[in-house]
């Protein structure tokens, strides 16, 4: 594996960062957003504020993400 010329980056402040999604992503995150209010009685205003946990739980989910990570930590 080659080494990365950037090292980690410890600011935990939230990034703002602009991405462009297919119109069916988009589609796709609005109606889930809808689901969600649906099933939890609450309203998501913006489904683009799911992107983020999103995110945060398909890495966390990831397996070989997760292995790689820790390679890399103890390497």
């Amino acid at each position: 594996m080659s080494k990365l010329k950037l090292s980690a980056i410890p600011d935990d402040r939230p990034v703002k960062i602009t991405v462009e999604l297919p119109a069916a992503v988009h589609r796709d995150l609005v109606a889930y957003a809808e689901v969600l209010g649906s099933e939890t009685g609450q309203t998501v205003a913006d489904p683009v504020k799911l992107i983020a946990p999103m995110l945060v739980r398909f890495m966390a989910t990831d397996r070989a993400f997760s292995r790689a990570r820790r390679d890399t930590k103890s390497g």
